[in-house]
């Protein structure tokens, strides 16, 4: 029985050596006038690939890409197995046809997954999810590069096995964890990034007109012949071809011990440096405009320890359409009123109520009755059951889902390195003693969450062991219309990347984060050394890869009103909002940051 597709499914008929010709079903678009989408009303994302008579278009799950470009794309083609994929990009490869892996769920911020021009291809590996095979002896995984987090958690568990640290939402697939460098929170073992427990891989790029215009290239981290492009491969931002199996190093399913501590961040800079040491599964969630961090006091504990805790994190649960809308027109009221105690006041009701629900924590499944929070660790690793909305026709969905009126916001998301951390967090407090309440827009998605890093030997990982900053705020739905406290966010986001060197999420960010950053990667002319082998002509690559990876200049668009999303560092008024009181000047603290400050015409 033939899978199907959000696309309608079209047969071809081609042959396999030693096998004669096959008539198979392939989830493939050869032609975008061969493909409609099905209009289904559900709760669930949808899928980020919409093909229609004139062609197809992807996006992210928000909605939007940072300089909120259409990605179009010729066609769009849905293998089920290593094989099909194989067929896909030696197509391609034969017609010099650009291509870009996509995936089911597409939770990137920055526009990885857009192809170059409107006859690129866009390969979806949301079907390529099988458990490939299961070693309990060996304590080892190999998947398929669509499985979710989730499925390879859930799998493992079900095999007593665990994968000891991931991302904590759950809807994102192996392949893309592995694109981007995803990780966790931990400075313990070879730390909290998926790239570092990968043992072998499988990967289909393109060949020869002798490998039948693909190759399949298997890597392994026990053969030395291999070792350099697993480093590059690890992290590749999807430019070196499509991960079609991955194999994971796992340990023995353990339980976990979780407690939540609440105090002031006067000592954050100096506990900071030593908080990832002391617990294995330590981060920090700090709430700078309220003064106050809350502490993930985290550690393994012995299998016989009572406790079946679960959870389930309350910003990632499913959301009533009608309350995401109110919230959204409460804030979009705050910020064009000015309303910075009104911002203030609803941050410190989120994080109280937060804090008193214990995040979506629960003892027993079912209610939370005190600290600690004892459980096996698949049960509270990672979250996101908005993915389980039932399709009730968008009654509730994930506070983001683009189909309703709920959170639009940006990301910026940095490391900075643990030996000049204490610094970076004085001079963001020392901010905050000039501006008190430029951060409660920030605390209102949850305040900054700071996660512990661990040096990389992948060529695109991290350089030294760091804290990750996840900085989630406010967005306009008007690209040309300030938000409130610009100028702070705009200097935070400015003084990390170049007073302190911070590394940027290659999946998050908006474009000034990229610019020049390839630099400081020691070890990039490696990565490109095994591009050039992989896909010498870039196939894989697009205008923006190449840009992020310094290939090409244009990752800065200057233009009117550019830095106001981050699309640019101002230079002049004119790049800000001066119609609406915004100018470009110096930072406050950072002094050679260039930032929108709002300025009182009286005062100009």
């Amino acid at each position: 029985m033939t899978r199907t597709s959000p696309c309608l499914s079209k047969v071809f008929r081609f042959g396999r050596p030693g096998s004669g010709t096959v008539w198979t079903s392939l989830h493939i678009i050869v032609m975008a006038a061969t493909a409609m989408l099905m209009s289904v009303s559900a709760s669930p994302p949808e899928d980020p690939i919409r093909c229609t008579s004139t062609g197809c278009t992807i996006t992210n799950s928000y909605g939007a890409f940072p300089d909120r470009s259409t990605c179009k794309a010729g066609a769009a083609a849905f293998p089920t197995s290593e094989e099909e994929l194989v067929w896909v990009v030696g197509n391609a490869t034969k017609s010099r046809r650009k291509m870009k892996v996509a995936t089911h769920s597409s939770h990137s911020i920055p526009k990885l997954v857009c192809p170059d021009g409107e006859d690129g291809l866009l390969v979806s590996t949301k079907y390529m999810k099988r458990i490939v095979r299961v070693d309990r002896q060996g304590m080892r995984m190999s998947v398929e590069g669509g499985v979710t987090l989730r499925q390879l958690i859930e799998e493992a568990a079900k095999a007593g096995m665990a994968l000891p640290y991931a991302p904590y939402w759950w809807g994102v697939t192996v392949g893309g964890m592995l694109g981007t460098g995803a990780h966790g929170s931990s400075l313990w073992g070879k730390g909290s990034a998926l790239h570092d427990y990968v043992e072998a891989m499988r990967i289909v790029s393109p060949g020869r007109p002798g490998d039948g215009y693909a190759k399949i290239r298997t890597l392994d981290v026990n053969r030395n012949s291999t070792r350099a492009e697993m480093d590059a491969v690890k992290v590749s931002l999807g430019v070196l071809g499509v991960i079609s199996q991955v194999t994971l190093k796992l340990q023995p399913l353990f339980k976990r011990s979780l407690t939540y501590s609440v105090k002031g961040d006067s000592s954050l800079g100096e506990q900071a440096t030593t908080f990832g040491n002391q617990h294995e599964f330590a981060d920090i969630m700090w709430y700078p405009s309220q003064r106050k961090a809350v502490y993930r006091i985290d550690d393994r504990v012995t299998l016989n320890a009572v406790g079946n805790g679960l959870y389930d994190f309350t910003p990632f649960r499913s959301t009533p359409s009608l309350t995401l809308a109110l919230v959204r027109s409460t804030e979009e009221l705050q910020e064009s009123l000015n309303d910075a105690d009104g911002k203030c006041n609803s941050a410190k009701l989120v994080s109280s109520s937060l804090e008193t629900i214990a995040y979506g924590l629960t003892n027993n499944g079912i209610i939370f009755t005190g600290y600690p929070v004892i459980g096996y660790h698949n049960k509270l690793q990672s979250s996101g059951t908005c993915l389980d909305s039932s399709r009730d026709g968008l009654i509730t969905a994930c506070p983001w889902d683009p189909r309703v009126k709920g959170e639009f916001f940006y990301q910026t998301t940095f490391s900075v390195g643990l030996s000049i951390v204490k610094n970076f967090i004085k001079d963001i407090q020392q901010l905050i003693a000039l501006k008190p309440k430029a951060l409660c827009g920030v605390e209102l998605y949850n305040g900054i969450l700071m996660r512990y890093v661990t040096a990389s030997s992948a060529y695109l990982g991290k350089e030294e062991d760091a804290i990750d900053f996840d900085i989630t705020y406010y967005k306009s739905k008007d690209p040309l219309s300030p938000r409130l406290y610009e100028d702070v966010l705009e200097e935070i986001e400015q003084m990390a990347l170049f007073k302190y060197n911070a590394l940027p999420h290659w999946g998050k960010n908006r474009n000034l984060a990229f610019d020049g950053a390839i630099k400081k990667y020691k070890k990039a002319q490696e990565f490109f050394k095994v591009k050039e082998v992989y896909d010498p002509l870039g196939l894989f690559s697009s205008e923006w890869t190449d840009q992020v990876l310094g290939l090409k200049e244009g990752v800065s668009i200057v233009r009117d009103g550019c830095a106001l999303e981050g699309l640019c560092i101002c230079s002049q008024d004119a790049h800000c909002a001066p119609k609406k009181g915004y100018y470009c000047r110096p930072g406050k603290v950072y002094k050679e940051a260039r930032v929108c400050t709002r300025i009182n015409s009286k005062t100009r």
